[in-house]
């Protein structure tokens, strides 16, 4: 019988962190233009009357009712709500779509009844293949909604279906999850200091400097 090696939990902690560092240097180098893109849209639906409408399976259905809620509530400090809604919430609709049209209508049914021209749907996937999200991905572009795609790896078959992709360059799950949760937060901020809620914030780079050295 082969003996497993000890769990060392020095090696897993730096391991895990290296890994992240990684990703993330690999995303912040190319992904800016579609963050800015993303931002830009939600700027214009934002200030149009129009929503943001979030969807996911699993953790990232934990996302997309995250992130709503940074926005209709705050982020970091008290400003004017901004209209978002993740469709993974209500369990009546969810349930009732399952029963009687089945799983991958799930968000595409709340789409049609909830969605118009102008809003944009952010769609999270890591696979970027889960069923439920390409049907609703074609459900949005039918009606005329943005689509925005977060997803890793090769970008899965949501990738034709999404106006704009944020593609985690990793094919790890939990890397490519670390990353859609940083780009629903800066999101979140960004969305709050375009649209003129809450003061620009303006890092202070030499006195970051200072308390780095310090």
């Amino acid at each position: 019988m082969t003996t497993a090696p000890a769990f060392n939990v020095a090696t897993f902690w730096d391991a895990e962190w290296t890994a992240h560092e990684d990703t993330a240097a690999k995303t912040r180098a190319g992904l800016y233009d579609s963050f800015t893109a993303m931002l830009d849209t939600c700027i214009k639906a934002i200030n149009n009357g129009n929503k943001i409408m979030f969807i996911g399976n699993g953790g990232s259905a934990a996302d997309a009712q995250h992130l709503a809620t940074e926005l209709t509530v705050r982020y970091k400090t008290d400003r004017l709500p901004i209209a978002a809604l993740a469709l993974t919430t209500d369990t009546s609709a969810l349930t009732a779509i399952g029963n009687d049209f089945g799983f991958d209508q799930l968000f595409g049914r709340q789409i049609a009844a909830l969605g118009k021209p102008g809003d944009v749907l952010i769609a999270i996937s890591t696979s970027g293949n889960s069923p439920n999200v390409l049907v609703a991905l074609e459900y949005a572009r039918r009606m005329q909604i943005t689509t925005v795609g977060f997803t890793g790896g090769t970008g899965g078959k949501m990738l034709p279906l999404c106006d704009i992709a944020l593609v985690v360059p990793s094919k790890v799950t939990a890397r490519i999850q670390e990353m859609h949760i940083s780009f629903g937060q800066m999101l979140c901020g960004g969305l709050e200091q375009a649209l003129g809620l809450v003061p620009v914030d303006v890092p202070d780079v030499a006195a970051d400097a200072q308390k780095n050295v310090a």
